[in-house]
C-alpha cells in the first residue's frame, strides 16, 4: 500500500479528530505547496493573494466580499510551528472530547467555536476602532480559536479529569483551562491581540456549550442537521432491488396457518416426549421463527 493510498484509508477509518487534524495538514500542504510555485515567477502577487483569500478580515465591507473566510480561516495556517503546536494541543483534548462526546459533537464545538472566535475577533477590533478613530484591517487565521473551544468545553464538562503534565504530574483539566484563559487575557496587549481575542471567543463558546449540554441542551445539533443534509447530497444512494411476490389469497393464508399450527403441535409434543434435544436442526428453526 502506498503513502497516498494509506493516508485515504487513515482518513476514511480515523474519528472525527483525526479528519479534521487531516484536513488542516492538508489545507496547510495545499496552501503553501501553492504560494510556492507562484513565488517563483510573481513574488508580490502570492504576497497579495496568501493571507486574504483564506484568513478572516476584521474590515466589515471585505468580509462581505469574502464571507467563506469565517470558515476558511480556521484550517488555515502560515507558519509551520503555528499548525504544529495547535494540532498537538487539539490532539490530547480531541482525545479527551471524544470519550465523553459524539464525533458529531465534536466537529460542531470545533466549527461554531471557530465562528465564535471569528465574531468576537471582528467586533472587537470594529469597536476599537471606532471609539479610537484609528483606522487599520486586522486579519485572522489558524485553527486555536476553534481548538480552544473544544478544550473550554471539555474542561467545563469534565473539570476533575486529570491529564499528567511533564515535570509537573496529573493536572486537573479545570486548571489547565484556566491557564490558558489568562494567559490569553494578559497577553491582549502584547503581540497578536486578534488572535488572543478569538482565542476567548472560542472559549467563551466552548463554556456555553458545556453549561448548556449539562443541562440537555445541544447546541451543535441544528449546525449537524445541516451537516448531515450537506452530505447526504454528495452520495450516491444504492438503488434498491424490489421483488414482487404473488399475495396469499385469504384460502392459502388460512391453509398455511393450520399447517404451521399442526406442525408446532408436533415439535412441542415431541418435546415433552423427548426433551429440546430431541429436535432435529430443522425443527428448532422451525421453533425459533414461530417464537419472532
Amino acid at each position: 500500500m502506498g503513502i497516498i493510498d494509506e493516508i485515504k484509508q487513515n482518513f476514511k477509518q480515523g474519528n472525527n479528530l483525526i479528519k479534521l487534524i487531516y484536513i488542516n495538514i492538508g489545507v496547510f500542504l495545499l496552501a503553501n505547496i501553492s504560494l510556492l510555485f507562484i513565488s517563483f515567477s510573481n513574488r508580490d502577487l502570492a504576497e497579495q493573494i496568501q493571507n486574504p483569500w483564506f484568513s478572516f478580515p476584521s474590515n466589515l465591507n471585505m468580509l462581505l466580499l469574502k464571507p467563506w473566510t469565517i470558515i476558511t480561516y480556521m484550517f488555515y495556517h502560515v507558519d509551520i510551528w503555528h499548525i504544529v503546536f495547535n494540532l498537538i494541543f487539539f490532539y490530547w483534548f480531541g482525545q479527551i472530547f471524544l470519550q465523553y462526546l459524539d464525533n458529531k459533537k465534536l466537529v460542531g464545538v470545533y466549527l461554531l467555536g471557530g465562528i465564535s472566535g471569528a465574531i468576537v475577533f471582528s467586533i472587537a477590533f470594529n469597536f476599537y476602532q471606532s471609539a479610537t478613530g484609528i483606522n487599520f484591517n486586522g486579519i485572522l487565521f489558524g485553527a486555536s480559536a476553534a481548538i480552544m473551544a473544544v478544550a473550554i468545553a471539555i474542561s467545563a464538562i469534565v473539570p476533575n479529569y486529570s491529564l499528567n503534565m511533564l515535570f509537573i504530574g496529573p493536572v486537573k483539566l479545570k486548571y489547565i483551562a484556566l491557564f490558558y484563559i489568562v494567559l490569553d487575557i494578559i497577553s491582549i496587549n502584547r503581540e497578536n491581540p486578534g488572535g488572543h481575542i478569538a482565542h476567548l471567543g472560542g472559549a467563551l463558546f466552548g463554556y456555553i456549550f458545556a453549561v448548556q449540554y449539562k443541562n440537555g441542551k445541544d447546541l451543535t445539533k441544528g449546525l449537524n442537521s445541516f451537516l448531515d443534509g450537506l452530505s447526504s447530497l454528495f452520495k450516491f444512494k444504492r438503488k434498491m432491488k424490489v421483488t414482487y411476490q404473488k399475495p396469499f389469497s385469504d384460502f392459502d393464508y388460512n391453509k398455511q396457518k393450520i399447517d404451521n399450527q399442526k406442525e408446532m403441535d408436533r415439535i412441542l409434543d415431541k418435546i415433552a416426549k423427548g426433551g429440546y434435544e430431541s429436535l432435529t436442526k430443522e425443527e428448532k428453526n422451525f421453533l425459533f421463527r414461530s417464537s419472532k
